[in-house]
């Protein structure tokens, strides 16, 4: 079962917006005309899950004045302060989540898609602690393999 979150859904792109810009304040990061063409392209490109230039090319059109530098400083920022997840690849340009809802990636080994799938059941991180001895600072689950264009294709 994919989430049921419909990205294409205008309410639900405000609310990641407004997040985030409500994150960037209680951080203390300011809100440059950069920044919020960047929250605006991930927000966007959010069911893609955007690399820097696929953001950088969506935010250059409301941003005149802004590089990929830029883009790539600020999207190291947002995932050190926790606002974004980064997803870190070898073989693929890495890619920004602003879902930070446990859920599992589905990555496409051949066309790049990425899409999200509801985990069935809760894992609890203070369960696994106490259960283990194992302290979860971070969680990211994934699998790979092909998607149902691709494999609709090699028909």
């Amino acid at each position: 079962m994919y989430l049921s979150i419909n990205r294409n859904d205008s309410r639900i792109l405000m609310i990641y917006k407004d997040g985030l810009i409500g994150q960037l304040k209680e951080k203390g990061l300011k809100i440059t005309p950069q920044r919020l063409a960047i929250i605006d392209a991930l927000v966007e490109h959010s069911e893609a899950h955007p690399g820097a230039t696929l953001i950088y090319e969506a935010a250059s059109k409301k941003a005149r004045r802004i590089s990929l530098s830029t883009v790539y400083a600020t999207l190291k920022e947002f995932s050190e302060n926790g606002l974004i997840r980064q997803l870190e690849f070898d073989r693929m340009e890495n890619r920004y989540d602003v879902d930070l809802s446990d859920h599992v990636n589905l990555i496409c080994n051949r066309c790049g898609k990425i899409f999200d799938y509801a985990i069935p059941a809760s894992l609890e991180p203070r369960d696994i602690a106490r259960k283990s001895g194992f302290v979860v600072t971070e969680t990211r689950l994934e699998f790979h393999g092909y998607c149902r264009d691709c494999l609709k294709r090699s028909d």
